[in-house]
Formats: structure tokens, C-alpha cells, sequence
């Protein structure tokens, strides 16, 4: 009967943890994403190009952004409820804090986004300056891991 109830207990927790693994937004479904270069519009003269970049079919995309600063060249990522910049220079590419002139999300809601940590962990991703399309693939992959669990949601 003892063994009976272990089993039980042991089963119970499995299910559960699934049941929480796919509450809290498993990364594996970010694997797959489109980026695609937008066109005709007119973006001012620091701006140098734009793309959207989505997971699924979402209906709001992310759009990504590419400056040429006296750093190097940046991309920020913007989207309704947060915004992060990646800096490429010969120092590498990576996280870095976005210019107060060019945030248009609150401070607090991009906070509450953003997972700190995360962000701290990618300040280099790579220690080589990359193009355009390395960059593009390394926002992709990593730009997931730096949304909390419980807004993953945002990028679908």
C-alpha cells in the first residue's frame, strides 16, 4: 500500500510539472521566426534599416531597428510593451542600456518585461562585430530569453 502511494505522489508531480512547464511558456517554441526587411518608409537620416521579426503569426510583430552610432552599429528591438538594444562594435555584440531619446515604452512596463539578469548574461553574446543578417539571427534566438516567463506571451 506504501509503494501504492509513493506512485501516486510520484505521478502527481510529474503532471504537475508539465502542467507548470507549459504555463510559464516553454522557449521551444520560439525556434521558428520570420524577419522581413520594411521598405518605403521614410526613417530619417540616423535610421538605416527596418525589419519586423516574428515567432508565429502574430498580429503585432517585433520591429527592429538598425542605427549607426560613434559605438558602432545598434539595433533596437521595439514592440508595445518593451524594447531592448543590442550594439554590435569591435568590442562584439550584445545587450546594451537603450538611449532615453529613443525609448517610447515606459521605464516601469519595460522593466517589468525585461528580465534583468538575462540581459546582464547577454551584454556579450559574441566578442565579433557582426552584418546585418548575423545580427538579425542572434536578436532572434536570444531575444526570447530575456522576456520574463510570464510575458513570453508578447512575442506570439
Amino acid at each position: 500500500m506504501k509503494k501504492l502511494n509513493v506512485l501516486a505522489a510520484v505521478l502527481v508531480c510529474l503532471v504537475l510539472s508539465s502542467g507548470l512547464a507549459m504555463a510559464t511558456g516553454l522557449r521551444t517554441e520560439f525556434k521558428d521566426y520570420d524577419i522581413k526587411a520594411v521598405d518605403d518608409l521614410f526613417v530619417g537620416k540616423n535610421v538605416k534599416a527596418i525589419w519586423t521579426l516574428s515567432y508565429s503569426n502574430a498580429e503585432t510583430p517585433v520591429t527592429v531597428v538598425k542605427r549607426k552610432t560613434f559605438e558602432g552599429t545598434e539595433y533596437v528591438v521595439h514592440s508595445k510593451y518593451f524594447e531592448v538594444c543590442y550594439l554590435s562594435s569591435t568590442n562584439g555584440f550584445g545587450t546594451k542600456m537603450l538611449r532615453n531619446s529613443w525609448r517610447n515604452v515606459p521605464k516601469k512596463i519595460n522593466n517589468a518585461v525585461i528580465n534583468q539578469k538575462e540581459f546582464e548574461k547577454q551584454e556579450i553574446i559574441t566578442p565579433n562585430k557582426v552584418n546585418d543578417e548575423r545580427a538579425l539571427g542572434l536578436i532572434a534566438s536570444y531575444l526570447p530569453f530575456l522576456i520574463n516567463d510570464g510575458y513570453t506571451h508578447l512575442l506570439n
